[in-house]
C-alpha cells in the first residue's frame, strides 16, 4: 500500500488522515518485543495529543492496486505542465513537470532536477516524478493547507517561499519520503517508521513499545510520529551535505532532531540500505562429561525479526532460552518444532547483546543452531 505525505502551511491546523491505522505493540516493554507488532491496531489510542506543528507532512492510506489518490487528484485537475524526464548534470534521469503558470524565468525543470540529483539519493529516484507549482494549485492537488505533498513515486511541492518555509525544504523534506517508501524495515513499514539505522538509532520499536513515539499517526499525534521524524531528520542532513546551515527544525518533536549517530545512520539508510537479514551458524558438541550449557552472544544491531532454530541430538530435550543483555531475564523460550527441532521466533526491540543459552537435557550429541537476525 503506498501513501502521500502532505505537507502544511505554517500555521496551527489540525492535519488529515485516511486510511490504514499505525501498527501497534502486542508484546509487552520489554527490551525484546515477543511478537510482531499488530496490523491494524490504532496506535493513538492513549495519552494525550501533541500540539500540531507549524506545517508537517501527512500521509493518507492508498489503494494496493491501481492509482493513487495524488495520482487521481492530478488527473481531476485543470493544471496545465511543462516538463518531463530531464538528464540532469550527473547523467540521471529525473522527471520533473513545472506549472505553466511559472514562467521559464521563474523556474524551470531542470534547475529542479538538479537539486533532487544534487540531494543524498539512491536508484529510487530514477522512478520519482516532481511537481512544482503556485500555492492554490498544491492545495488543489494536496490539500487546503498543504504546501507540498508526497505519494506513489510522487511528489509535489510549492515553487515559493511561504513565510519563512521555503519549496527546496519542502522538496528535501518530501524527498525523505520517497526514500523511505523504497526501504525496507521488516517487520514494520519504513515509510511510518523509518528505515532500518536510522529507527534504530532512534529507538523507535521501544519506543512504540512505551508509547513514547507513534508510528503512522497523522493526527493529533503527528509531532510524535518516526516517520515524519525521518522526513525532516533526512531534510536537515540534506542540507548539511549541501553545506548549507540546516532551517529550523520545527515540524516534529525535539527528540528526533539528529546528532552525529543519527545522521551516520541516515547516511547508511540512503547509501547502503538494509535489504535482509543475517544468518549466522553455529555447532558444537555436549558431552556427558563436559559443560552442560552452552552460551551464544547474539550482537544483532539493528531492531527487527530474530529467528534461531535449534537442531538437537535424538533423545535430548534440551532447555533453549533467550535472555536479555542482564543475562538473566528470559525475554523468550525455545519450541518444539519436531523431534529434534526447536526454534524462538521473535521481535529484538531494544537494547543488545542477548545470548542464547542452551543447557543440555538427556542424549548427549551434536547441537546446531541456526539464528537470523535483522
Amino acid at each position: 500500500m503506498s501513501q502521500v505525505s502532505l505537507h502544511r502551511r505554517p500555521a496551527r491546523l489540525p492535519s488529515r488522515r485516511a486510511g490504514t491505522p499505525a501498527a501497534a505493540v502486542v508484546a509487552a516493554a520489554l527490551l525484546l518485543a515477543g511478537a510482531a507488532f499488530a496490523a491494524g491496531a490504532d496506535a493513538s489510542a492513549a495519552g494525550v495529543p501533541a500540539p500540531a506543528p507549524p506545517f508537517a507532512s501527512a500521509r493518507f492510506g492508498e489503494p494496493a492496486l491501481g492509482a493513487s489518490p495524488l495520482q487521481l487528484r492530478l488527473g481531476r485537475l485543470a493544471v496545465s505542465w511543462r516538463g518531463g524526464p530531464v538528464t540532469a548534470s550527473t547523467g540521471e534521469t529525473v522527471t520533473v513537470y513545472i506549472s505553466n503558470r511559472y514562467t521559464p524565468e521563474q523556474h524551470t525543470p531542470e534547475g529542479w532536477a538538479e537539486l533532487l540529483v544534487a540531494s543524498p539519493h539512491g536508484p529510487e529516484l530514477g522512478l520519482l516524478t516532481a511537481y512544482v507549482a503556485p500555492l492554490d494549485e498544491v492545495g488543489e492537488m494536496c490539500g487546503p493547507q498543504a504546501l507540498g505533498c508526497y505519494g506513489g513515486q510522487e511528489l509535489v511541492s510549492i515553487g515559493d517561499t511561504y513565510e519563512t518555509v521555503t519549496p527546496q525544504e519542502v522538496v528535501r523534506h518530501e524527498l525523505g519520503h520517497h526514500i523511505a517508501f523504497n526501504r525496507l524495515n521488516t517487520p514494520w513499514r519504513a515509510v511510518d517508521w523509518g528505515p532500518k539505522a536510522w529507527a534504530t538509532d532512534q529507538d523507535v520499536c521501544a519506543r512504540a513499545v512505551t508509547g513514547q513515539v507513534y508510528p503512522g499517526d497523522e493526527g493529533d499525534r503527528y509531532t510524535l510520529n518516526p516517520g515524519e521524524g525521518w522526513a525532516e531528520a533526512y531534510r536537515v542532513f540534506a542540507e548539511q551535505r549541501a553545506g548549507l546551515t540546516p532551517a529550523p527544525w520545527q515540524i516534529v518533536d525535539p527528540s528526533f532532531q539528529p546528532d552525529a549517530e543519527a545522521l551516520l545512520a541516515i547516511d547508511r539508510d540512503v547509501a547502503q540500505p538494509w535489504t535482509a537479514p543475517t544468518t549466522a551458524t553455529y555447532a558444537k558438541k555436549l558431552t556427558t562429561k563436559g559443560r552442560k550449557v552452552w552460551s551464544i552472544p547474539i550482537a544483532g544491531p539493528l531492531d527487527g525479526d530474530l529467528a534461531v532454530t535449534i537442531s538437537l541430538p535424538k533423545g535430548g530435550y534440551h532447555d533453549v532460552v533467550l535472555l536479555g543483555p542482564d543475562g538473566v531475564t528470559v525475554l523468550a523460550r525455545g519450541l518444539w518444532a519436531g523431534t529434534t527441532v526447536q526454534r524462538i521466533t521473535t521481535t529484538v526491540c531494544g537494547k543488545r547483546p542477548l545470548t542464547l543459552r542452551i543447557t543440555r537435557r538427556g542424549s548427549a550429541g551434536r547441537v546446531a543452531v541456526t539464528v537470523s537476525t535483522p
